[in-house]
């Protein structure tokens, strides 16, 4: 993509090739070429040109076992010729694009303007010294001097619009740096297991070269093209290149072709990688959506292997349900984040309404900004009313010729005033607060152990009200150990002694365990003195694996006996069959099958036994009923896993019909029966503790056993005995929740989920189930906010359907990684807790910011407009209002918005979605702060000049030089905010505002750097700020006022709210309004107000025109006699026009009646917009 087009891309590797054609047996266009085969075509032809993988392995000089020798010169070389395994990003935004973007601020080309104007108006000098006679207020302290200052106050605005800009430019200009450094770090974690010099070492996915052999397994991402060499019961996902949601199987002999972007769903194996970074399929896809400019606007900043694959098949697949048609967001969707909606809106689309802290904001931002705009045009006209009538009307002056320039002048000034109303009034900081607040948090929760890939994810997070959490893993340690075991008739509580086991149970054993594994699964020694192993690879395997060392036996000789090429047939593990077996060739002929799995479901499967001696004995149901009891139940109510090992003995003739997994899976003979303990992680039941008591439900969602569950939930703390809850497995669950007719009812969930806390033995539709369950249910007065830990491939759609997925870092799998929002890094249930308190902080942020916000606001307006009406001009000059308008937007959002949590913040419950953002105690604190600043600004502006006495500032001349008493207003204004900011840190009413003030650097620097700011424009500021020099004593008075706010908040305090009833609270999301239909289908485009008015209205005069022809018609045909159907069949006909314009006039809401009623208009109206979600 970046700079490098297709064709000079080619013609580079051109080049390189014509150097080393006899280097590899093969050239990079000849792999191309390849790559683009499918099924049995591409199993000829590498039969035909290499004869067999093998030979394409030595073409490639690799080995399929050994792998690359991985020397750095072999590497650099492959590298060169067939390229790097790495797509390059788009540029991102130069400084000047940011600052160009910045200037298209409307208000602010308003200034811009009337600062224009104003400036040429000062130069123009009227001819003669008629201008006596022009206006009544021009007489008097006009000297020459001051007419040439006049062009002081435009350039002064124009000044100021300057550094709003820039701050704002270089606001945006350090969060996307931030957001390109976050990405990096994610690429960097993306590693993938290959085999070099017959090691299996793991590497960061842009160092994979062509003719790497790498391992691929179940939940793999794919990062490169290759050819399959080897493995077994490959299943893959590939509709994000093809928009086919059925699994591939993949065999060496009939469809060995994998391509990057596609998820590994099944199975294990090797690949031969062929094609890597721009030449791979999705690199391919990638080349061409660059290639063209304008879709290279519209890509947005992505830079990595995956994403192609999701753009260009949005159209493709569509018709897929969400569950299968697993569309998953690369993983670097962070990038960009909140920079502009549209990404926003794209790096989520599956979450279909805004956030819901921005939903409250927008909102609030739009009812602010239409009162300020009605105060600034009142203001506007009173000003030009009020001069008019003054110096025609009252002074029955004449309108002259020369005197134009003057009164334009004097309309030029009124309307900057306006416009300066109108800017004060207008949050800029709003979006800016949000912004810091959500970067900083974002920031400071990866040291929490939270990577957050969705930025409003972290807002969400604060308002969650319920969890559901795996067990493995996040619960539990994920260090498996067995700890009981039934060998041979005996219970053994620990580990049994390797000599009280028969011999050939022993062998056995070990083989079952080692054979019917993966192979990548391992023990290593620890890697410091003293330490526990390291267990590498499938935790359950890990455990049995390391049950084998315990009975001083050793899986290595068996493995290397049996390497994985000789496995004959592999049933890999899924969730459906929730067991693996394995089967290997014996000697003689005959086959052997091992097999591992939940013990309920294997031994089921079992029909014999061995006993004491090693020799298999019958096993019968009523045995099997007798030893879950006995066995099976005690261990799982210790809190362990059970699982069964057993094997099955096959004649070589006839050979069994392997597909046939039923009679496969039949008719074994068990070997032993363990208990593996995961313990809990010491901090989980802490962190429970915590979350009930924010008002968080936990519910535990786990694949294993009721018994094992219910035992863990126990400790954790999830449940308490003798409760009244929940424990549910996932059978019990389902029939519970489905009508006869087999149908999910709402209905029925509601009745479950209140109470449910485990679901055991549950498959990912369960999980999936719940969730959308508990988001959809009416039943509680607040939408419930659900968040979901997974690490599973099959728990992409469950992480997809919560308001906010958790994936783990570590043990989770790249798709789960793909569908979550944040990932936590250690897999530790204690860093949601986290989250959820940084989550909450975010809102709290934002809120405090507003409430400093909207008594500046509301302060400034009326002290403008009272000030305009009454002396004609506002004791508040726009540079200085720009000024005011600096600190309270851009560095109170610093200050605020960076506020580090507390563990107070886990002592409330959840806001909730439609709790307003402006509660009444803020209203009070607002209204209470605002009437202080009001009573003491008029004060000093109308008795001010008799307490200091100094000159009266009112009525000054146009260019009149500054007055002492205006100064002294501007200056104690300014006081009150910065004292006013320190009341702003708390918003629920606590007396303390000081409380934790040293704990935020931030806030600090900036209190103390405005008020350094404040004295030097006081004292030095001059003209351009109209201000004068203060002396000390009036210095003393306005920071005395200040001061008093400090007092005054104290005073508030005491007012108990619950007596003022009469105050709203604000910005709160209506119920209704949470997903306005329109905003539903609204992907990717953020469609304004007036956008949608307009739409609206052309749906409407479509259906108008329509009711009229039908009209028409009707009348037409009674005229005419003719039949009546004739009309109702054209009016048919008409109706289905106006439902596609209604289409076309509006590309993003297909509208659902025609969409619902025929498929293939849905799929052509989805291939018309290439970013749509499915259709519902």
């Amino acid at each position: 993509m970046g700079d490098m087009t297709n064709s000079d891309f080619y013609s580079k590797n051109q080049r390189n090739e014509a150097n080393h054609a006899g280097e590899f047996g093969c050239t990079l266009q000849e792999l191309r070429s390849l790559m683009e085969l499918r099924g049995t075509e591409a199993v000829v032809k590498i039969k035909e040109t290499y004869g067999e993988t093998e030979g394409l392995c030595r073409h490639l000089k690799t080995s399929p076992t050994e792998g690359l020798a991985g020397t750095a010169a072999d590497l650099e070389k492959r590298k060169l010729i067939f390229g790097k395994n790495f797509i390059p990003p788009k540029k991102p935004k130069t400084f000047i694009q940011l600052v160009w973007e910045a200037l298209q601020d409307v208000t602010l080309i308003i200034l811009e303007i009337a600062a224009i104007i104003s400036l040429g108006l000062s130069f123009y000098q009227p001819p003669g010294e008629g201008n006596e006679g022009c206006g009544t207020a021009t007489g008097g302290a006009e000297d020459e001097g001051e007419a040439e200052a006049g062009w002081i106050e435009g350039a002064a605005i124009l000044l100021s619009v300057i550094c709003v800009v820039l701050v704002t430019a270089f606001n945006d200009w350090s969060k996307e740096k931030q957001f390109r450094g976050l990405q990096s770090r994610i690429e960097q974690e993306q590693k993938f297991t290959v085999v070099r010099g017959g090691q299996v070492i793991q590497i960061p996915v842009a160092e994979i070269v062509v003719g790497d052999i790498a391992q691929v397994k179940y939940g793999d991402l794919l990062p490169a093209d290759g050819i399959f060499i080897q493995g077994n019961d490959l299943k893959i996902d590939e509709s994000s290149l093809t928009g086919e949601s059925d699994q591939v199987r993949k065999s060496v002999d009939k469809d060995p072709m994998l391509l990057s972007g596609t998820h590994v769903m099944e199975g294990s194996g090797r690949m031969l990688v062929t094609a890597v970074g721009v030449n791979s399929q999705t690199g391919i896809i990638f080349t061409l959506l660059g290639a063209g400019g304008e879709e290279e606007e519209k890509k947005d900043k992505k830079g990595k292997m995956q994403d192609g694959n999701m753009e260009n098949n949005q159209n493709k697949a569509k018709q897929q349900d969400g569950a299968a048609a697993m569309e998953m967001q690369p993983l670097k969707s962070a990038e960009g984040g909140e920079g502009d909606d549209k990404d926003k809106k794209k790096s989520n689309m599956h979450k279909k309404e805004k956030s819901v802290l921005q939903g409250k904001l927008t909102k609030l931002a739009v009812q602010i900004g239409k009162a300020g705009l009605v105060m600034s045009a009142i203001t506007v006209i009173i000003l030009v009313l009020y001069f008019a009538i003054d110096t025609f009307v009252v002074n029955k002056k004449q309108w002259l010729p020369e005197c134009t320039p003057v009164y334009v002048q004097y309309f030029v000034k009124f309307f900057i005033i306006g416009v300066t109303v109108l800017v004060v009034a207008v949050p800029e900081g709003l979006p800016l607060a949000v912004t810091i607040s959500l970067a900083y948090s974002v920031k400071k929760m990866m040291r929490d152990n939270n990577l957050v890939r969705h930025l409003d994810a972290c807002e969400t997070m604060g308002n969650a009200t319920a969890i559901c959490s795996d067990k493995t893993g996040t619960l539990t340690t994920n260090r498996m150990t067995v700890v009981q075991a039934y060998v041979g008739d005996v219970h053994y509580k620990e580990i049994p002694d390797p000599d009280s086991i028969p011999a050939k149970t022993m062998e056995l054993l070990v083989n079952a365990i080692a054979i019917n594994s993966a192979y990548t699964t391992k023990i290593l020694p620890p890697e410091k003195e003293g330490g526990l192993p390291r267990q590498v690879g499938n935790k359950t395997e890990c455990g049995l694996l390391g049950f084998v060392l315990d009975l001083k036996q050793d899986y290595e000789p068996v493995r290397s006996l049996i390497p994985e090429e000789k496995l004959y047939k592999v049933y890999t593990f899924n969730s459906v069959r929730k067991s693996m077996s394995t089967v290997i060739k014996m000697p003689d002929g005959s086959f052997r099958m091992y097999s591992k799995g939940a013990s309920e479901i294997v031994l089921k499967k079992c029909s014999r036994i061995l006993n004491a001696a090693g020799e298999p004995r019958i096993f019968r149901p009523r045995d099997r009923d007798e030893m879950v009891k006995k066995v099976i139940e005690p261990m799982a109510c210790d809190g362990l896993r059970t699982i069964c090992v057993a094997f099955r003995d096959f004649p070589s003739s006839p050979e069994p019909d392997w597909d046939n997994e039923n009679d496969i899976l039949s008719d074994l003979t068990c070997i032993c029966v363990v208990g593996i303990e995961d313990p809990v992680r010491p901090e989980v039941p802490e962190a429970i503790r915590k979350c009930q008591r924010a008002g968080i439900t936990v519910r535990m969602v786990t694949g294993d056993n009721i018994n094992t569950a219910r035992a863990i939930a126990i400790k954790c703390g999830i449940i308490h005995p003798g409760e009244d809850f929940l424990c549910l497995e996932g059978k019990e669950f389902n029939r519970r929740i489905r009508n006869e007719k087999g149908e999910i009812e709402q209905e029925r969930i509601d009745k479950i989920w209140p109470k449910l806390r485990v679901l055991a033995r549950s498959s990912p539709t369960d999980k999936h189930t719940l969730v959308k369950g508990i988001i959809d249910s009416t039943q509680v007065e607040q939408r419930q906010v659900v968040a979901v830990t997974g690490d599973g491939t099959n728990d992409g759609p469950a992480l997809k359907k919560a308001d906010v997925g958790f994936a783990m870092g570590i043990a989770g799998t790249d798709v789960a990684k793909e569908a979550s929002d944040i990932i936590l890094t250690d897999d530790n249930f204690s860093s949601i807790v986290k989250a959820v308190m940084w989550g909450r902080n975010v809102y709290d942020s934002i809120s405090k910011f507003l409430q400093f916000q909207l008594t500046v606001n509301i302060v400034a307006v009326i002290v403008a407009f009272t000030g305009a009406c009454i002396t004609q001009d506002s004791p508040l000059k726009a540079v200085q209002m720009l000024w005011v308008n600096l600190i309270m937007d851009t560095f109170a959002s610093l200050a605020l918005a960076t506020e580090p949590p507390t563990e107070a913040l886990l002592l409330r419950k959840p806001y909730g979605r439609n709790k307003p953002l402006i509660s009444r105690t803020m209203m009070k604190n607002i209204l209470g702060h605002a009437v202080y600043q009001l009573t003491l600004i008029f004060t000093l502006l109308f008795v001010g000049e008799k307490m200091f006495k100094i000159d009266s500032g009112r009525n000054a001349p146009l260019h009149s030089p500054p007055s002492e008493h205006y100064t002294i207003i501007f200056n104690t204004f300014v006081m009150m905010q910065l004292f006013n900011e320190i009341n702003a840190r708390k918003i629920h009413g606590e007396r303390n505002v000081f409380d934790g003030i040293f704990r935020n650097p931030i806030f600090c620097t900036i209190v103390l750097g405005t008020f350094a700011i404040q004295i030097v424009i006081v004292q030095f500021g001059g003209k351009p700020f109209s201000c004068s020099p203060l002396q000390l004593d009036q210095w003393m008075w306005c920071v005395f006022i200040g001061l008093g706010e400090l007092v005054w908040g104290q005073v508030i305090a005491t007012i108990p709210t619950s007596r003022l009833k009469f105050l709203k609270e604000a910005g709160r999301l209506t119920e209704k309004e949470e997903v306005p239909e329109e905003e539903l289908n609204e992907d990717v485009e953020e469609i304004d107000h007036a956008e949608r008015e307009l739409r609206r209205g052309q749906i409407l005069w479509f259906r108008g025109l329509n009711r009229i022809q039908t009209q028409i018609e009707v009348v037409n045909t009674f005229k005419s006699g003719t039949s009546f159907q004739g009309a109702l069949r054209r009016q048919s006909s008409v109706t289905s026009q106006t439902q596609d314009v209604t289409n076309i006039s509006s590309p993003s809401h297909v509208s659902l009646s025609n969409a619902l009623s025929s498929p293939t208009s849905t799929s052509a109206a989805a291939a018309g917009h290439p970013r749509r979600e499915g259709i519902p």
